[in-house]
Formats: structure tokens, C-alpha cells, sequence
């Protein structure tokens, strides 16, 4: 009996991968199955208030206020890519950004540390974080390294429902 799923350490590997956003260069068969809200976010007590696109920009360039910690993911992340384009618009992050390894870590950091602001996918918002910027709507992708066929595609399928 084979698997239709099973998680791999490289991406490369995979059949199909899951993607938040759209990557810039696209050359395989790619099928939307949701959209994610892309959110600036921080603790309940924070001082940073509701942000504009460019009190944004200066705050995660380094700009902004010294005593507020910035949270960004590695660069080659799906959601750090959405950030980077929508909001840094070429610009780049503070070099004293701490990166987050995972949605998880990012999220528990801002419900834990007043004084601190990172970005998250809505679905990884907790109760005790608050947004203060939305950055985009973008689609969620799963991205086949050929057409799929079988069970790959009856997934692909499942999923967009």
C-alpha cells in the first residue's frame, strides 16, 4: 500500500508543494485552494498602534522606534516574499530583524513579548495578538512538479472545495 501523503525535508522531492502567495516565477502546473490574509501583528499591550504602509516600511527598515523588536522570517520564505514585495517594495529589513524559524515561534513571540511586531498568516493569529496592518490577500498554491495524475489529481481536486 503506497502513501498519497508524506512530508519530505526537501522541497525539490515532493510531487506537489503548498505555497502562500505567488512565487515570481512560475513554470509548473499551479491550482488555488485558498487565500490567506497576510497580517503585521503584535501583543495586546504593545504601544505600536494600527500602522500605515509606510509607518510599516520605517518600522521593519529599522527606522522606527528602537525599543520595538521586528520579527521577519529567512528571506526565501512564502511569506516573507509576500511581505518583502508588498510591503519593503525593494527595501530591506532591519539588520537587527530577529527571524523566526516558524509560524509558531513567530506566534508565540508576539502574544508573549510586549514589545515586539512580526508578520503572520491570519490563521496563525492567536487571540492575545493583535493586527495592526494588513499586508495582502494572496492565493494558496499547490504546486505540482508535473501535471497531476491519479491520486495527486483527485487531491487537488478535494482540495479546491
Amino acid at each position: 500500500m503506497s502513501s498519497i501523503l508524506s512530508r519530505v525535508d526537501d522541497p525539490a522531492a515532493a510531487e506537489i508543494i503548498l505555497r502562500v502567495g505567488e512565487p515570481l516565477f512560475l513554470d509548473s502546473p499551479a491550482f488555488q485552494i485558498d487565500t490567506e490574509e497576510i497580517l503585521i501583528v503584535t501583543q495586546r499591550q504593545s504601544p505600536v498602534q494600527n500602522l500605515t504602509l509606510d509607518e510599516a516600511r520605517v518600522l521593519f527598515s529599522g527606522q522606527g522606534d528602537p525599543s520595538i523588536q521586528v520579527w521577519v522570517y529567512a528571506s526565501q520564505e512564502d511569506v516573507q516574499e509576500v511581505f518583502d514585495q508588498v510591503v519593503m517594495a525593494g527595501r530591506g529589513v532591519s539588520p537587527s530583524a530577529r527571524i523566526a524559524v516558524s509560524p509558531q515561534q513567530m506566534s508565540d513571540t508576539l502574544v508573549n513579548e510586549v514589545n515586539t511586531v512580526g508578520i503572520l498568516p491570519r490563521h496563525w493569529k492567536a487571540g492575545d495578538a493583535r493586527q495592526v496592518f494588513s499586508v495582502a490577500v494572496v492565493p494558496v498554491l499547490a504546486i505540482a512538479n508535473s501535471e497531476p495524475q491519479g491520486l495527486l489529481k483527485d487531491l487537488i481536486a478535494c482540495l479546491q472545495r
